[in-house]
């Protein structure tokens, strides 16, 4: 877990509280909050004198550090604009603010006073979330490889007052889940950013049995090619045919529910890397293809949350790692496969090998008898030419379901565009030389990867997240750890529903 602990306290005297920084958001043109006054007068007027003389105006993520007084040895203001208009947006900005300067300067402890804010389309847990979230994925560095890693971030405690309307267990919750998702967030940052020499299928599968150790309530199991070649998952073998690393199906099973109660599934899409196989990709940017395993992070990452904050609910993981490279082995343009399901594809493009590895996975999960299945994938490139990287493409087979997965990807601003999956697609899957091919043609690209995903997935309530645009970016190149949040606040959802 991050190294920055959260508490939740209300006291109408901030200034008695000790602190290497007070940090105090403003609105513009308001009077200074009670809290505000009291930090003014502990200072010498510091504040009150930075606004007459123009320094500090409250305007939308404005800042300005101040020498402190009485106990806190610095006074941070934020500025929030105008108070009848702070919403979430402003609300998010706070926070990047907020870590933005405790990150430059050497403050180890920070007191962040939001007694008075609440965003217009939001309330104070949701806003205590998303602060101990951002400031913990904000803290990650990576420092596996590098030997001279950026300096860490130096903050270790954070106090939030807050009003007496929130309560302190419900503060003190909300600052905790948000924690736990940040942790999750940098666990798929992490898997993700580390070369594909290091995060191999078995790397992946030495994770998993770590994340489960010491944890009663987390099974771990990997299958090994024997085992999957005796379910008959010939579509997931056909991708590892060429590499020396052998591939590995990870289930994690996290019993936090009741006995008997249906569980959810999340499957990720775990290529460590993507070559193109025998349909090599070109040279350009072909190191950004250890990201090709991104939806495989972000379950880890999801699981880690879940984890962390003992959901008390059923969740099954599955990871379908593989690495796809050429060789004399490897599998060819025009090869028939046969699928765990007993559909045959014909592979005409090797470069299409996500939907090859998933569609195993999604056959197995059937034993599961789930409640509902989510899998994650940097699937298709012509979802980045739909989408870019603001939005994962989604697709299902359930209204309901694909509901739940966009609300809480508003919820979390993690979010997904809903995508069609329309009959007409699948005649772009068709061939004469068996059940489906694994490409549809350049057009829908995105879609009729979906349509064959879908296949698949025909005995339960499925959805598909397109995470190609979303999961890293390339300039500068680094994972963002999407969709952890989404679907971290997807499963909460389904939890607090069941009250």
């Amino acid at each position: 877990m991050s190294s920055i602990s959260f508490t939740a306290r209300t006291n109408d005297d901030v200034a008695s509280i000790t602190t290497h920084c007070a940090v105090l958001p403003i609105f513009r043109n308001a009077k200074l909050s009670r809290n505000a006054r009291q930090l003014d007068r502990a200072a010498g007027g510091a504040i009150e004198s930075a606004l007459k003389l123009g320094d500090f105006s409250g305007k939308v993520g404005q800042t300005l550090m101040l020498p402190g007084g009485g106990k806190a040895r610095r006074l941070l203001l934020v500025g929030c604009g105008d108070e009848k208009a702070f919403d979430r947006a402003g609300a998010r900005k706070f926070c990047h603010q907020v870590y933005l300067k405790l990150n430059s300067s050497s403050a180890t402890d920070a007191l962040v006073d939001v007694s008075g804010l609440k965003p217009t389309d939001g309330d104070t847990r949701w806003l205590l979330g998303y602060l101990s979230r951002h400031l913990v994925s904000s803290a990650y560095r990576y420092t596996r490889t590098v030997s001279k890693p950026k300096p860490a971030m130096k903050l270790r405690k954070v106090t939030v007052n807050i009003d007496g309307r929130t309560g302190i267990g419900a503060a003190r919750k909300a600052l905790q889940q948000g924690r736990c998702v940040g942790f999750g967030i940098n666990e798929a940052r992490e898997l993700a950013n580390l070369p594909g020499n290091i995060c191999t299928p078995t790397y992946l599968a030495k994770e998993a049995r770590k994340l489960g150790r010491g944890n009663a309530r987390l099974g771990v199991s990997v299958l090994e090619e024997k085992k999957m070649q005796e379910l008959g998952m010939g579509s997931l073998l056909s991708v590892s045919a060429g590499s020396d690393q052998p591939a590995k199906l990870i289930i994690m099973d996290y019993k936090g529910g009741k006995k008997g109660d249906q569980p959810y599934l999340l499957v990720g899409k775990g290529i460590t890397f993507d070559s193109g196989g025998i349909s090599l990709k070109p040279g350009a940017k072909m190191d950004e293809m250890k990201f090709d395993m991104g939806g495989a992070a972000s379950v880890f990452g999801a699981m880690h949350a879940i984890t962390e904050m003992s959901l008390p609910l059923n969740v099954v993981a599955i990871v379908a790692a593989s690495e796809n490279l050429p060789s004399g082995r490897a599998t060819k343009p025009g090869d028939v496969v046969t699928s765990m399901s007993g559909k045959t594809i014909e592979i005409l493009n090797t470069d299409a090998e996500g939907r090859l590895v998933l569609c195993d996975a999604l056959t197995y999960a059937e034993r599961y008898k789930p409640k509902a299945v989510v899998d994650v994938a940097t699937l298709t490139g012509a979802c980045v030419v739909a989408l870019g990287s603001h939005a994962s493409a989604l697709y299902a087979n359930n209204d309901e379901l694909a509901d739940q997965l966009l609300a809480a990807g508003t919820e979390t601003h993690d979010r997904a565009w809903r995508m069609p999956l329309w009959d007409d697609y699948n005649r772009q899957i068709e061939t004469n030389f068996a059940d489906l091919a694994n490409v549809g043609g350049p057009g829908g690209g995105s879609i009729t990867a979906a349509c064959f995903l879908a296949k698949f997935a025909e005995k339960y309530n499925w959805a598909h997240l397109d995470i190609a645009g979303s999961a890293w970016n390339s300039s500068p190149k680094w994972a963002t750890g999407r969709p952890v949040a989404l679907l971290t606040r997807y499963l909460m959802d389904r939890q607090e529903s069941r009250r």
